[in-house]
């Protein structure tokens, strides 16, 4: 039977690695993340009441923070979708980490790296193949390495493709990326088959006692429906946006085309014109309404763009508005 949870719903998400009584499965998790630089034996959850956490405030982030055996600072999330300015939140959120651990009179020798951890449903890097990205600071010559203190590494579920065969699925990156898009509708012992390390029966198994224990159970439908709720609310707005960059645009269509047709001086011209100039101008619109619910400026060249560029930047903004599900 198939487990029916969805470990990218972030109350699982909390329940499987943020959970001091499956710190091996965290522990496997970071190890896959942050590679063989440093491996991590053990690790202190700083946040673990989860229960606590969702009583007081239900609608909070339920993100995980811990620090491990080498005195690192580690803040790991899920983002089902992409929320406006999460790449500044997330160098925000590991900046904290940093900045937080100096008290007064205490030297900088004595700051440990801090590293963000982001799980995303959503694609924010869409020119970028890499399923797992590692931002650190650095020169463009990647051998000029200025600090590894500041980490933040983002893994883009919707960009792992599973294999078509039933292989062994060895990569570590992979496995979790396989485990996250694939475990609600599998059941443990198909997961211990593609993925081979017992610490994903463990795994399976926090996720089956969701399923099976009423009260964790009640608190992951309601952050679900929570969920639903938000992306609903999101497609109506971007249904609204659109219907008035439609309209905006038309109006503005017309004219820019009418321009151009008389410029032209010709039957075939004004038709053409109007044509393209309709449809840039829709197009334009629905740009600026995209850009405006995903709090980015227009670039200064926007309406200099010819209509294949403006279609491609819409087609972009869209995704990132309304990522592919997992």
């Amino acid at each position: 039977m198939a487990i029916g949870i969805d470990p990218t719903i972030d109350f699982a998400f909390k329940r499987l690695l943020g959970n001091p009584a499956h710190a091996a499965v965290t522990i496997h998790f970071l190890n896959a993340v942050l590679g063989n630089e440093t491996r991590i034996r053990e690790i202190e959850f700083m946040n673990p009441n989860l229960d606590q956490e969702f009583a007081e405030d239900k609608w909070s982030i339920l993100d995980i923070l811990a620090r491990d055996d080498h005195g690192r600072w580690l803040n790991i999330e899920m983002q089902t979708s992409l929320p406006a300015a999460l790449a500044e939140r997330l160098v925000f959120y590991a900046g904290s980490l940093l900045v937080g651990q100096l008290r007064v009179g205490e030297s900088y020798r004595e700051l440990a790296p801090a590293i963000g951890i982001c799980v995303t449903n959503g694609v924010l890097f869409a020119n970028c193949p890499d399923l797992h990205l590692d931002f650190r600071l650095r020169s463009r010559a990647a051998e000029a390495v200025l600090s590894d203190h500041l980490q933040i590494h983002l893994i883009e579920l919707p960009k792992y493709v599973p294999p078509a065969n039933n292989e062994r699925v060895r990569d570590p990156i992979e496995q979790w990326a396989y485990f996250f898009r694939s475990a609600m509708g599998s059941t443990p012992a198909h997961l211990g088959r593609r993925l081979g390390d017992p610490v994903f029966l463990e795994a399976a198994g926090v996720l089956e006692m969701i399923s099976k224990t009423p009260n964790d159970r009640y608190m992951y439908e309601l952050r679900l429906k929570a969920q639903r709720d938000e992306q609903a609310r999101l497609e109506y707005a971007i249904e609204e946006g659109l219907k008035r960059g439609n309209t905006e645009g038309r109006a503005s269509g017309m004219a820019e085309g009418r321009a151009a047709g008389m410029a032209e001086g010709r039957a075939e011209g004004r038709a053409e014109g109007r044509a393209e100039g309709r449809q840039i101008g829709e197009c334009l619109g629905k740009i600026k309404v995209l850009m405006e619910l995903l709090s980015i400026e227009p670039p200064a060249d926007l309406e200099g763009r010819s209509l294949p560029e403006l279609t491609q930047l819409a087609t972009e903004l869209r995704q990132r508005l309304r990522p592919p599900r997992p």
